[in-house]
Formats: C-alpha cells, structure tokens, sequence
C-alpha cells in the first residue's frame, strides 16, 4: 500500500463540520429534555420532592446503553459503516420520543407516561450520541483531535442554543405560554415537535455526507493493531471473588439502611445498582475464568478494570464535573422560578416567566460554549496546555454556580451563565480530545462509553442521594444545591491538575 494511504486524509473545514454536525441535533434533543422536563413533571402534578426520582431515568439509561453501544460499534461493520448504523437507530426512536412527549396528558396516566418517554428519549439519544465521540476519533489523525472535538462542541452549544430558546422564541411571537387546562403550554409542545423534525434532519446530513474508513483501511493506518484484545479477559480471569462480594454486600447495606433510616425510596436504585454490578463483575470473572473469551460481559467488565492510567484520573474530574452539571439541569427552573420570580405554582404567569427565563439562561450557557469552543480552548490550550485550560475554565463555571446562589435578579444570573458556558465548552471538548489521542484507536468506542460511566454515575449519586439531603439539610430550599455544584466543580478543577502527570511530554499541549 502507498505510503500516502498510511495516514488518514487531513479534514478541512466542511469535513469537520459533516463529521460532527449529527451533533447538533442530538443535542437540541437534550437541551429540550434538560430546560422543559421538570417543568413538564411539574405541570403534571410532581411535586418539586419527585424530581430526583423522574430525572433518575437520563443517568440509567446512560450507564447501560453507552458501555453496551461503545463495544458493539468497535465491532460492528455493515453497509451503513461502523458508528452510522447507531447514529440512525437512536435518531429515529429520539424524534418518535420528542413528538409523543407533549401529548402526555392524553394518556391514562400522564406523569408516569411522560417518565417513560424520558426514558425512551434518554435511551435513544445516547445510542446516538455515545458513537460520535468516538467517530471523531475514527475520522481524524491525533493532530486533529483538538479541532474535531471543539467543533463538535461548538455544534453541541449551538444545538443547545435553539433547543433552549425555542420556547422563549415562541412566545415573543405570540404562541401561549400557559395552558388554561393545566395542561403543557403550547410554546413546549411546538418546542418538542420542532425538536424531533431537527434531530432527525442534523444525524442524516452526517450519515449522508461522511463515508467511514472500512476495517482494512483502520488496520492500514495502525489504529486496529494497538491493543490486545485477549489481555483484560487474561486479567479478569486472574481476579479473586472478593471485590464482587463487597459490591454485593455495600448494595444489600444500602439498602437495609433505606429502611432502617426511613431515607428517601430512590436510594433503593443505587443499592440495586451496586449489588447487581457486583453480580455481574463475578459472572464475567467466571466466564473468563472458563476460557470463554468471546463474550460482551467480560469484554466490558475487563476493560472497565484495565482502563488506562490516563482514563483513571479523568475518570474522578469527570464525576465531579458532571455532578455539578446534573444538579444544574434538575434545580435551576425551581431555584430561579421561587426565588427570582417569586412563585412555585405552576398555573401562574409568574411562574412560567421564571421557566421560559432558565430556557434564555440555558440558551447564553449553551451560546457561549460555542464560541468559547472555537474561540477560546484552542488559543488557551496552546498557552498552557490542556490541562491547565480545563482547571482554568472548571473554576470559571464554578464562580457562576456561586452567583446563583447569592444573585436574586434575574439579568445578572446572564453574567454566572457566562462563567458556566465556559466550563461547560471545555467539559465537552478537552477530556475527550485527551482520551482520543491517548487510548488505542481499535477500542475507542468502548473506552468511550466507559468513560461515560463516570457521567452517569454522579447523575445516580445525585438523583438518588441529593434529595435526601435536601430533606435532611434544607426542606424547600432548593438554592442550597447550587452551593454543591460549586463546590463540586472546584474539586474537579483541583483533580485535573493529577491527569497531567499521566499524558505523554509530546501530547499534554496538543
């Protein structure tokens, strides 16, 4: 083979934008889910108590859905390609599940139809989205990675932009903005309906216009020949019992505390959750053990044990990070609705003012990742590496969680958003920028949804165990989580200062 096909094609700037610009719509799917859902569950009658437990159906959904969709893209080659076939699946189910959200109170039982469809949406988009990070990486050398991963970032914050100021939009034109039914306002229905027509439209210009590198191609460039894809199974199977049995038994106290304690019931999922995956780390143990190599179980679970060192150390700024984000997304519409707007009854116009103004805070939090991903990271991250850029912007957005807890007027919370946006464009572009040129391109799918592990993770943490707090510490003050999410990103910030350490000289200012 010529030398000259060793190497993957240079992409210029309409590559890049056909490569990521799916993004863009999945990602006004996720900012119409994030401003309108709790105003959704509350409309239909939750109570501000509920929404941890509603929510709880976006990190569930992502802890099984991306490690699971990360393995078989690796594998998978058809006539679609590697990652398109998922960026199609999970488009077509998200639209369906953007369209029928709306008609909620049609049904039966409209909260807990509308929680369903939470589910469906969460799940769909993640089938979509967990494949395009690592299509990026697929699609560019190493010294394009900076560069694809922030215009993939400037698309998620131009996509989050107008999912989040549809419904402003609409009401300045003269769509109703509160249903005299006490049903879900004309201005989130349209919303919805405007989502699902996008989503679908911005995944099929990727699909159409980029065609993947076939697997003789991948091998020709070196990046199917990097890792050994019988070493985690060896691994695994040289493991003892013991860890699974911890897993087991944290899962059973946990629970047994639930009851002992009274504590809220959504803590029962995290215990579930920790017994099962202990349960599921001793079967894939077993397996490996048996020799039985070719198995999804004990591919996920030995590679989530062998994770680089690199991977490790972003693993703890990512829990910390997307704590904040979680917190964020679940408490600003109660936080500014109550305390800025001064009312919680969701059948007021000053109540759902307060809503449409957290889909303007979001839109400037959104806009301004967009530009800071294509104006600011790649200038500061020549300056003083990637590293440093992430503890820099992770600071920036924690002095904006601060704001909204001191700030009670509604025009200066634009300036925190700012702050906010900031970190929220380096979140999405330097870790992963950071995994993609330091882990072994034939496992990047993998390695990529298990990285989004420590996503959903604090999300759980955050849906099950925040509440309880909330209850335990400040009953109906929900200001008090924005301290947290500070918090939280100060930590993160501190964190990513032990990942440099774990990035190759060459690579820390890439």
């Amino acid at each position: 083979m010529d030398a000259t096909l060793r190497q993957k094609p240079r992409q210029g700037f309409a590559g890049l934008w056909n490569i990521s610009f799916g993004f863009f719509g999945i990602q006004i799917g996720f900012a119409l889910q994030n401003a309108n859902m709790s105003r959704v569950f509350q409309t239909l009658g939750a109570s501000m108590d509920d929404l941890p437990a509603l929510w709880v159906a976006a990190p569930l959904t992502g802890l099984i859905v991306q490690p699971i969709i990360g393995h078989l893209s690796d594998k998978t080659w058809n006539r679609l390609g590697r990652r398109r076939p998922y960026f199609l699946t999970g488009a077509i189910f998200a639209a369906l599940s953007l369209f029928v959200m709306p008609l909620s109170p049609a049904f039966a039982y409209p909260l807990f139809f509308a929680a369903a469809m939470l589910w469906v949406l969460d799940a769909s988009l993640n089938v979509s989205m967990e494949p395009f990070r690592a299509f990026v990486g697929d699609m560019l050398n190493t010294d394009q990675h900076s560069a694809g991963y922030a215009v993939q970032t400037a698309f998620i914050g131009a996509g989050a932009v107008v999912g989040s100021i549809f419904p402003y939009f609409l009401e300045q034109i003269g769509v109703a903005n509160f249903a005299t039914d006490g049903g879900i306002p004309d201005t989130v229905k349209y919303s919805f309906w405007f989502g699902a027509f996008a989503l679908f439209t911005a995944v099929m210009w990727t699909i159409v216009t980029t065609k993947e590198f076939s697997p003789e191609e991948m091998a020709a460039f070196g990046g199917e020949a990097e890792t050994d894809d019988e070493q985690p199974i060896r691994a695994l199977a040289s493991k003892s019992y013991a860890s699974c049995a911890v897993w087991i038994a944290a899962g059973a106290g946990l629970v047994l505390l639930v009851q002992a304690l009274d504590l809220q019931k959504e803590i029962y999922l995290l215990g579930a959750l920790l017994a099962i995956y202990g349960l599921l780390s001793a079967i894939a143990i077993s397996m490996a053990k048996k020799g039985q190599a070719a198995n999804m179980l004990s591919s996920i679970v030995g590679d989530f044990a062998g994770m680089p060192e690199v991977m490790k150390r972003l693993a703890l700024v990512q829990f910390f990070s997307w704590s904040a984000l979680f917190i964020m997304w679940i408490n600003t519409t109660p936080v500014v609705t109550q305390y800025v707007f001064g009312s919680t009854d969701t059948t007021t116009a000053a109540y759902n003012e307060g809503a449409n103004w957290v889909n303007l805070l979001f839109t400037v939090y959104n806009g301004v990742a967009a530009i800071a991903a294509l104006a600011l990271l790649p200038v500061l991250s020549r300056k003083v590496g990637q590293v440093m850029t992430h503890s820099i912007c992770l600071t920036l957005g924690a002095i904006g969680f601060l704001m909204f807890f001191f700030v009670r007027d509604a025009n200066t919370l634009l300036l925190a958003e700012v702050g906010i946006g900031i970190a929220w464009a380096s979140i999405l572009a330097m870790p992963y920028a950071i995994l993609a040129s330091n882990l072994p391109q034939a496992k990047l799918g993998i390695y990529m949804g298990l990285f989004n592990v420590f996503i959903v993770v604090p999300q759980l943490l955050v849906a099950t165990v925040m509440g309880q707090l909330m209850l335990w510490l400040f009953p109906g003050e929900p200001v008090w989580t924005m301290l947290f999410a500070a918090a939280s990103w100060f930590i993160a910030a501190l964190a990513m200062q032990r990942v440099k350490a774990a990035i190759p000289q060459e690579k820390a200012h890439a």
